[in-house]
């Protein structure tokens, strides 16, 4: 199809708070190999667009420089080697960069279909949010049944989509955040137990339950010894961000002692062919919940593209519950 040579799109015009970001104009981008085109109908808002805006988060090479990385829309343009989509077909897909804008270009094997029964604006929280979890809590974490996993900021998008996703898979689920009202919210979710960070211990709280096998943290800096002294002997402790800083001192001799494991991951850096594998494993596996009605993405607010200031402020006022989207078509 004839698509325009220019598209209405959010930038960022220099490091800094949200006022940085400022609609534009920018060519409509062309697919290349294996790559479709996707008239963009809603862009999710996530942390590292927070992050990318303040200049400590640079877009990997070849990678659009406009913030953005997932969308729900309509492919309107396929690549030479292209597949599984036809034009016409209505896809969520994480993206490289680039969703705050009516096109963007990603990988096809980055984008899967829309879940039954979800809108738009709903599909458009998914990739991010869902990629990141099952990643690191099934993938790498290895989560099992009978388990017991805390996740910090539990209200968050990462938060209310790993609660669901560990509920699906049989854990029993632990949460901090930061009001009685946000805890109460997660417990809704699935939680077993919602703590108020700001009047409680967590490490006291998975003490009482015998130690966490599994603890997924976005938070980092002072949390990194206190998610040590909570995991339970041999468990997991998996980072995906540092809110609070990465440099922290660590006893490593209680690791050793309990046998415990540390690792973590960043999905953007990631290769096309890794984040393909995650893909392909998020429908096989986080799609069917959907469909059984045991996950469905957490919505807090809709903003026009031209106010993703304001979606930002919002975001990092943390005063939201779920996810936060730019509503682009």
């Amino acid at each position: 199809m004839e698509l325009s040579h220019t598209m209405r799109a959010v930038e960022i015009t220099e490091p800094g708070g949200p006022d940085v970001l400022k609609p534009c104009t920018r060519p409509v981008p062309v697919p290349g190999h294996g790559q479709i085109v996707i008239r963009v109908a809603y862009a999710g808002v996530n942390r590292p667009d927070a992050l990318q805006r303040a200049g400590s988060y640079a877009p990997p090479a070849n990678a659009s420089p406009l913030p953005g990385l997932e969308a729900s829309g309509t492919v309107v343009e396929i690549g030479p080697g292209v597949t599984r989509y036809s034009i016409g077909d209505k896809v969520c897909a994480l993206l490289p960069g680039g969703g705050y804008a009516e096109y963007v270009t990603t990988p096809e094997a980055h984008a899967l279909p829309i879940p039954e029964g979800l809108s738009m604006r709903e599909a458009a929280c998914l990739p991010e949010t869902c990629f990141t979890v099952w990643s690191n809590v099934a993938m790498r974490g290895g989560l099992k049944a009978g388990e017991r996993f805390l996740v910090h900021g539990g209200s968050s998008g990462i938060g209310t989509t790993a609660i669901q996703i560990a509920k699906a898979l049989g854990a029993r689920v632990f949460t901090t955040a930061g009001s009685d009202e946000k805890c109460a919210a997660c417990e809704a979710l699935g939680a077993e137990k919602a703590l108020n960070y700001r009047s409680g211990d967590f490490v006291a709280m998975m003490h009482d339950e015998g130690g966490a096998h599994l603890i997924l943290d976005m938070v980092g800096g002072g949390y990194l010894p206190r998610n040590v002294k909570a995991l339970a002997t041999e468990g997991r402790l998996v980072q995906i961000a540092f809110l609070q800083g990465p440099r922290v001192e660590l006893n490593f001799a209680e690791v050793m002692m309990r046998r415990l494991t540390i690792t973590g991951s960043t999905l953007r850096p990631q290769s096309d062919l890794a984040k393909a594998r995650i893909a392909a494993e998020v429908e096989a596996h986080v799609w069917p919940m959907i469909a059984a009605g045991k996950f469905r993405p957490v919505m807090d607010s809709e903003f026009p593209l031209e106010q993703a200031a304001a979606a930002h402020a919002r975001m990092e006022s943390s005063g939201h519950v779920g996810k936060i989207v730019l509503k682009v078509e």
